[in-house]
């Protein structure tokens, strides 16, 4: 186990104390999981299900840093699908347990799990029968012993040298919580689609869309494989994509032509060649049903600027990097 002796030390540089920090909560985390598949296993099983079958929300509560851990971990298991708010105990006690039901299952946290701010959302859940899952870092404590659900964190370390300050015990309380919020959500199948649903916002909401969303529809760049370079050139500059997409005779798309593909054919007959001569074959593709996410990892890995939607090998859409750049994910 690694350990930091002093909390004075200049000799060790920032880099050493702070890599001696991760490993520090690292043994932590190891130690953690080893206790999943001991004394924390039924105790686990226990609590993912009662969070599983609560059919109202799951109410996370807290003070001081186990309130912010609570806080996030409210949010997190929102965004994934199981309806969730945090209540700051010390309002609990002047009106907010109003907000908590009989659907409800409480998640109270609580490092020494003696935090008396939680005294009264337990009576009140005692009174009406409202379980509640308790996660402290003491066994026997209060909190552990009145709980539907205690579970009760494995003693490490704390990386503040002088073990005062909360850090390797919070990190293992919120790794924790994160594992049962994505216990939960594999167990219900929770899909892009929902996470799009929750997430409509921002960098994530937009890789969430649908190609067929964003992709544009109409006047396509596309010509037929034995148009002549003098029309491609024509077909690209209207286009505006920087690119012309090269049909066959059943329409269906069987190469494309870019900046790159004039540079490598450059000469003085160019512009007599055909669109068949001088067009990449294969082009990459997407369907229209694919995430935009997925579309612009190909067109990264690929190093391309543009991408043809098909529908049964026809072209039905294009999308340009610049559609990435005004939703502002590339």
């Amino acid at each position: 186990m690694t350990n930091l002796k002093t909390c004075n030390d200049k000799k060790q540089s920032a880099l050493e104390l702070c890599s001696q920090v991760l490993l520090i909560e690292l043994d932590g985390l190891k130690i953690l999981e080893k206790a999943l598949h001991g004394p924390l296993k039924k105790p686990i099983e226990d609590a993912a299900n009662l969070m599983l079958n609560t059919k109202g929300r799951v109410i996370v509560s807290g003070m001081g840093k186990s309130g912010l851990i609570a806080r996030k971990i409210a949010a997190t298991l929102a965004s994934t699908g199981q309806p969730s708010l945090f209540i700051h105990p010390g309002e609990a006690s002047h009106g907010d347990l109003g907000m908590v039901t009989e659907d409800d299952t409480l998640l109270l946290l609580s490092n020494s799990g003696e935090t008396k701010e939680l005294n009264d959302i337990m009576h009140y859940a005692a009174r009406y029968h409202i379980p509640f899952i308790g996660i402290s870092s003491k066994k026997g404590s209060t909190l552990d012993k009145l709980s539907t659900v205690g579970i009760a964190l494995p003693e490490v370390p704390e990386a503040c040298p002088m073990g005062l300050a909360p850090t390797t015990s919070t990190t293992l309380m919120v790794a924790l919580c994160d594992a049962l919020a994505v216990t939960l959500l594999t167990w219900r199948g929770f899909t892009n689609k929902n996470f799009k649903k929750f997430h409509p916002g921002g960098k994530l909401g937009a890789q969430l869309l649908k190609v067929d969303e964003k992709m544009h529809k109409t006047n396509l760049p596309l010509v037929h494989e034995d148009t002549l370079m003098s029309e491609c050139l024509l077909a690209m500059t209207s286009g505006g994509f920087g690119c012309v997409g090269v049909l066959d005779n059943q329409k269906n798309l069987i190469g494309i032509v870019t900046d790159g593909d004039l540079r490598r054919h450059m000469g003085s007959d160019l512009l007599a060649h055909k669109a068949s001569t001088v067009m990449t074959k294969k082009p990459k593709t997407i369907e229209k049903s694919l995430l935009m996410a997925e579309a612009l990892n190909i067109m990264e890995t690929h190093i391309i600027t543009a991408l043809f939607v098909v529908e049964n090998k026809k072209p039905i859409g294009l999308l340009h990097i610049h559609d990435f750049l005004r939703l502002g994910v590339a």
